[in-house]
């Protein structure tokens, strides 16, 4: 039975921890990773972190539906990860080449962030190194949506936040947001 875990918002701590690498997948892990499946389910994400619901193992999350899995730019419904199967689970996830040359704008919002979103310039095309469920050294190219929300949950690991990226223009327009956010965050943890 899966288990809803609580998400950890702005100004949480852990949210600015790096994860700790995992030595083994263990039965333990294969648990926390199909309860934040959940958690992000119930939340209607498509991608959670480990740090999100206050851990600080080296897993993320991904579950991008079908109808976002595909070519933004006018190519019609072709899906752009088609042998990626979902949801996806990183163990200790790296990035091991990147698009440097295509890159896209998007919006990107954040389970951490509610209510707070804005654009972020990232790679279109990836290719990640991770271990899978079963401990399995993998490596898989991702592209498009899926492989903007693998780099989103990856920087979770490494404890940046998608509102690091946003331009000057946005993080002013959002710095009130962002303020009273962090003080409800941090009167909650205070209270717990």
């Amino acid at each position: 039975m899966s288990k809803e875990l609580t998400i950890q918002t702005y100004g949480a701590p852990v949210l600015r921890e790096k994860a700790v690498a995992v030595e083994t997948v263990t039965p333990e892990l294969r648990k926390l990773a199909k309860d934040m499946v959940f958690t992000m389910h119930r939340a209607n994400g498509v991608g959670l972190a480990a740090q999100q619901v206050g851990r600080t193992e080296s897993v993320c999350v991904i579950d991008v539906p079908a109808e976002y899995d595909v070519e933004e730019r006018g190519k019609g419904g072709e899906r752009l990860n088609p042998d990626v199967e979902m949801p996806l689970v990183l163990f200790n996830p790296r990035i091991v080449e990147a698009s440097e040359d295509e890159t896209a704008a998007q919006e990107e919002g954040c389970l951490s962030f509610p209510g707070i979103n804005g654009s972020v310039e990232r790679p279109w095309r990836v290719r990640v190194a991770y271990l899978d469920l079963d401990g399995r050294e993998r490596e898989t190219e991702l592209v498009g949506f899926v492989a903007r929300a693998a780099q989103h949950e990856i920087d979770h690991l490494e404890g940046t936040l998608f509102i690091d990226r946003f331009k000057y223009v946005k993080k002013l327009a959002v710095r009130g947001k962002l303020k009273k956010l962090k003080e409800e965050t941090l009167e909650g943890l205070a209270e717990a």
